[in-house]
């Protein structure tokens, strides 16, 4: 079911277990497919450009979550508009049309890159706007967008934690071919900070699991987690976050943005994947100590 107050009707998706609950809560950060016609009017993009840095479908490719007693938690919002996978206040001064205060962190290497907290880009350097926005557009979206979803995560959390005693936060997103040139075959790239957001036995579980299946597997080569994994994975309290990329090959056809004829056969798959996370996450945890 959808999480039912009226800010989050317009912002976020929450399906809640159909059942018995387990410890484990996925994300889909990216997913968001609601461009609104005020966005779009502000864009020099056409809404099909405006969707390539969106990770299209993901969170229909884990939507068993709840089926199996998980959370899952996506963005109705698109990535373009506000981005919940940075820190609050990731701004590039070259956006706006005044001066930014003081507490914005305007030099982190995805600012640098035009793709902040409010994005400069979508894929391939494309820029999204036609003209500068003030800083007061900045603080709404962030208010209305990047906010409710992180108070919410948060909730989450501090819910399952109180109740299990852990929680596993797994945050899903997808890959462009471009970002994967030159690396040969990857099918998924695992990511927990290079071992610091999640236990490494959960990690090597998720990894083992999606090789028997038959995809290629790396860990934090080229993206070792974002925002999300970083800032709640601490597996010494008892949080660990692990981020999954999926090739977006696998699933979609990335030029027309729509799902391929693999896309079913990897939601299978995933379904697999989130069940035997339900089954033995609570053990590898308690493991974990």
């Amino acid at each position: 079911m959808d999480f039912p107050t009226p800010l989050a009707q317009e912002t976020l998706i929450e399906r809640q277990p159909c059942g018995c609950r387990v410890p484990v809560i996925f994300t889909s950060p990216h997913s968001g497919r609601d461009y609104s016609a005020a966005f779009i009017a502000q864009a020099r993009l056409d809404p099909r450009n405006l969707r390539r840095s969106e990770d299209s479908f993901v969170d229909d490719l884990f939507a068993a979550a709840p089926e199996c007693g998980a959370v899952l938690l996506a963005a109705r919002f698109p990535r373009a508009f506000c981005d919940v996978n940075r820190e609050r206040w990731e701004l590039d001064p070259a956006m706006f049309a005044e001066t930014l205060p003081d507490f914005v962190n305007r030099a982190s290497p995805r600012v640098e890159a035009g793709l902040g907290t409010i994005p400069r880009i979508v894929a391939a350097d494309t820029p999204i706007y036609r003209e500068r926005l003030s800083f007061a557009e900045a603080q709404t979206r962030i208010a209305t967008c990047w906010a409710p979803f992180h108070d919410r995560l948060a909730a989450l959390i501090a819910q399952t934690k109180a109740e299990f005693g852990a929680c596993l936060l797994v945050d899903c997103h997808s890959m462009p071919h471009a970002s994967l040139m030159g690396l040969g075959r990857v099918d998924i790239v695992l990511g927990d900070a290079h071992g610091t957001t999640c236990a490494d036995a959960i990690t090597t579980r998720i990894e083992t699991a999606f090789r028997a299946l038959g995809f290629v597997v790396r860990r934090n080569h080229p993206y070792a987690g974002g925002f999300i994994t970083r800032h709640y994975g601490r597996p010494q309290e008892g949080v660990h976050a692990i981020q999954i990329e999926l090739a977006r090959r696998l699933y979609m056809d990335e030029a027309n943005i729509t799902p391929s004829a693999g896309f079913q056969p990897l939601q299978q798959a995933i379904t697999r994947l989130i069940a035997l996370l339900a089954a033995e996450a609570p053990a590898l945890m308690a493991q974990a100590g």
